[in-house]
């Protein structure tokens, strides 16, 4: 798991090594060296992005919600056939 650890922290530290000078010129101040290509275009394309990244974290908090807390208490609910082997 340390190993995970260090290697994303890495990956996220050298993120300029990603795209070329070539690119880099042609991105924003903000977006220089993460990827390869031209930079946005216009402003719709930072309003998408910045949905498409609320959607993410809102997807990745409500799955991590329901990992720890599932909240299914009825006892013929279908986790628990499955848990306790019970055929219906």
């Amino acid at each position: 798991m340390k190993r995970y650890i260090i290697l994303l922290l890495m990956l996220i530290l050298k993120l300029d090594v990603m795209a070329c000078d070539a690119c880099k010129k042609q991105q924003p101040a903000g977006f220089g060296g993460i990827t390869h290509g031209a930079g946005p275009d216009s402003n719709w394309d930072y309003l998408i992005v910045l949905v498409m990244v609320i959607i993410t974290l809102y997807v990745l908090v409500a799955t991590i919600k329901c990992f720890i807390k599932p909240g299914e208490k009825n006892e013929e609910h279908i986790k628990r056939m499955i848990l306790n082997d019970l055929k219906p």
